[in-house]
C-alpha cells in the first residue's frame, strides 16, 4: 500500500535516524580521495594539487611563493595562510636564508633558521600543517615537505579574571589562545612529569584538544577513560570546551554540571597537583577539571589564600547563601499557607497586615516576584555594559517600589525574594548557578502545593539523586559519601599544613603529598 505524500513528508521528520540514502554526503570526495596521496617529485604537480585543495585564487588568504634556493639551484616553493602566520619570520628566517646560501653541499633543513619542523609526506598532513599556521616548504624533487613552525594567531593579552574574582591571590586568566594558557600553568607547575597531549576531536574543522596531567599522579584508568570518550567522538566542529563539555560528560540531562569550568590557571594547577586531569582548547578562556565533586563548586579559590579563621569564615557565609536561596522563598510560602503556627505571632501580625490588600496568594506572589528578579537578571547580562547597571538599578529600585505601592506584592516578598537572588551570587561556577535558580524554583512550587513535607520530600529526593551521580567514575558527593580518605575539604577546610592526603576517591599514584610533622 502506497503512502500519502503527506504522510511521507511527516514521516521524514518525524523519523528518528536520517537515511543516508535520503540525505547523501554532499562533501567533495574527490577531495578526499587527493588528500590520501603522497607528495610527488614534481614540484608543479605538487602546487597543482595543493591550489585545487585550497580552491586558489578564490581563497584570497592562502598564499604561495616560488623561488630557486640559491647555491644548490633547486626550485622551491612555499605555502601558508597569510591571517594565522607570521609572516616576518617567513620573511627573516626561511627566504632569505635559502636566497642567500653560498654552500652548494647543504641540506635544505641545515639552510632554514627555524626552532621546529617536521617532514610530511602525505597531502592531508600538508594542508592539516598549513591550516595550523605552519608554513609548508616543498623542493623539487623531494617526496617530503618541511612543515615549519611559523604560527601566530590573534588572541587577547593575558587579563583579570572575571567570574572568579578574587582579593588577595594571582590575577591572571586564561584567554582563547592555548599555548598563552598551557604556558601559564607550566609556569606554576615546573615539572616533567606534566603531560600535555594534544588530539584532533573533529572531522572537518580539525580542532584540537590538550589533555593535561602529572604523569607520576593522576590514575591510568581515569586518563584512559576520557581519552576514549575523546576518540570516540564523531563530530564535524567542536569549536570549544563549552560544547566538548557537553559531549563527554556522563548524564548530560543531569541538572547538576558533572565537569568544573575554570577561567583561572592557579586553579586548574592546584587541581593537576591533587591528580585530576585538565583539559584546554583555542577558542575557550577556560579550563575544564575532571572530573568534579559537588564540593568544587562551591568552594572558590581564595579560601586557600586567606588564612585558616578568615577563609572558613567565608566558607561558612557561603554554605549559608546557598542555604538561603535554595529554601528562603520556599520556606516563606509553606509558612504563611501551611505552618502558621510555626512563626511569632507579632511576626505573623505583621505580614499579615502586608499581605492585607495584596489579591493574589503567596506562591503566586513569590513566583511573580522571582520570575521579575531572573528577568532583570538576564537583561543586565545581554544588554550592553553602559546599560547593564542601568537595567539593574531600574529593576530593583522603581519596578519593585511600584509593585508594592500598586498592592501587586508585599514589601516583605521583595525583601525574602531579593535576599535569596542576592545570595545566589555567591556562588561563582556558572553551571552550578543556573542549577541552583531551577531547584529554587523547583522548592517552591513544592512548598506551595504540599507545605515543609513538600519541601523534605524533594530534599531527600534531590539528596538520593546525588548520591546515584558519577563525574568519570567518581562519586559525586565523596568524600563525604562514600567515605574516603583525603583531607576532607568540603564545608570547612583545614589548616594548610595539615592538609597531607590527596583526595582518595581519584586514586591517585601517591596519596601523601606533605610528610607529617
Amino acid at each position: 500500500m502506497k503512502k500519502h505524500p503527506i504522510q511521507k513528508y511527516l514521516d521524514k521528520f518525524t523519523s528518528s535516524k536520517l537515511d543516508p540514502e535520503q540525505y547523501p554526503e554532499k562533501s567533495a570526495a574527490e577531495d578526499i580521495k587527493i588528500k590520501n596521496q603522497e607528495m610527488n617529485q614534481n614540484l608543479q604537480i605538487n602546487i597543482s594539487t595543493l591550489e585545487k585543495l585550497y580552491s586558489l585564487p578564490e581563497n584570497s588568504d592562502v598564499k604561495f611563493h616560488n623561488f630557486t634556493i640559491n647555491g644548490i639551484n633547486k626550485k622551491a616553493a612555499i605555502l601558508f595562510i597569510s591571517t594565522i602566520t607570521d609572516v616576518s619570520m617567513i620573511s627573516e628566517h626561511i627566504l632569505e636564508p635559502l636566497l642567500r646560501n653560498e654552500d652548494p653541499e647543504k641540506e635544505v633543513q641545515d639552510i632554514i633558521q627555524v626552532q621546529s619542523f617536521t617532514r610530511v609526506q602525505l597531502m592531508k598532513d600538508i594542508v592539516n600543517g598549513a591550516n595550523q599556521g605552519n608554513t609548508i616548504l616543498l623542493v623539487d624533487g623531494e617526496t617530503k615537505a618541511l612543515a615549519i613552525g611559523t604560527a601566530k594567531f590573534q588572541s587577547r593579552s593575558v587579563e583579570k579574571a572575571e567570574n572568579e574574582v578574587v582579593v588577595k591571590g594571582p590575577k591572571e586568566a586564561f584567554n582563547e589562545k592555548a599555548d598563552t594558557n598551557i604556558s601559564l600553568i607550566r609556569k606554576k607547575i615546573r615539572s616533567e612529569n606534566l603531560i600535555v597531549e594534544s588530539t584532533t576531536v573533529s572531522k572537518r574543522s580539525n580542532n584540537e584538544l590538550f589533555i593535561l596531567y602529572i604523569k607520576d599522579l593522576t590514575n591510568d584508568k581515569m586518563i584512559q577513560n576520557i581519552k576514549e570518550r575523546v576518540s570516540s567522538l564523531d563530530v564535524d566542529a567542536i569549536q570549544n570546551l563549552s560544547l566538548l563539555e557537553q559531549y563527554i560528560e556522563e548524564r548530560p540531562k543531569s541538572i547538576f554540571p558533572s565537569t568544573l569550568y575554570t577561567e583561572r590557571p592557579d586553579r586548574a594547577s592546584s587541581f593537576l597537583e591533587d591528580g585530576y586531569v585538565v583539559l584546554l582548547m583555542n577558542n575557550s578562556p577556560a579550563a575544564l577539571i575532571l572530573p568534579a565533586t559537588f564540593w568544587s563548586f562551591i568552594h572558590n579559590p581564595e579560601d586557600h589564600y586567606l588564612r585558616f579563621i578568615y577563609g572558613n569564615f567565608i566558607r561558612i557565609l557561603r554554605v549559608c547563601a546557598l542555604f538561603i536561596t535554595v529554601f528562603g522563598s520556599a520556606i516563606y510560602v509553606s509558612i504563611t499557607n501551611y505552618h502558621s503556627e510555626m512563626v511569632p505571632t507579632d511576626l505573623l501580625l505583621a505580614i499579615s497586615a502586608t499581605r492585607e490588600k495584596v489579591p493574589f496568594p503567596s506562591l503566586i506572589e513569590i513566583l511573580m516576584m522571582e520570575i521579575a528578579f531572573e528577568l532583570i537578571r538576564e537583561a543586565g547580562l545581554r544588554v550592553p555594559n553602559p546599560i547593564g547597571p542601568t537595567i539593574g538599578i531600574v529593576g530593583a529600585l522603581i519596578l519593585g517600589q511600584a509593585a508594592v505601592q500598586a498592592n501587586v506584592v508585599s514589601p516583605i516578598v521583595v525583601i525574602v525574594v531579593a535576599l535569596g537572588g542576592l545570595c545566589s551570587f555567591t556562588l561563582s561556577d556558572v553551571s552550578m548557578n543556573y542549577a541552583i535558580r531551577i531547584i529554587r524554583f523547583a522548592f517552591i512550587l513544592a512548598a506551595g502545593l504540599f507545605g515543609i513535607y513538600g519541601m523534605t520530600a524533594l530534599f531527600t529526593a534531590g539528596i538520593t539523586y546525588m548520591v546515584s551521580l558519577k563525574s568519570f567514575g567518581v562519586p559525586y558527593l565523596s568524600p563525604m559519601s562514600p567515605k574516603y580518605i583525603s583531607s576532607n575539604d568540603t564545608i570547612i577546610r583545614k589548616m594548610i599544613k595539615s592538609e597531607r592526603i590527596r583526595p582518595g576517591y581519584l586514586k591517585p599514584k601517591d596519596v601523601i603529598k606533605k610528610a607529617e610533622e
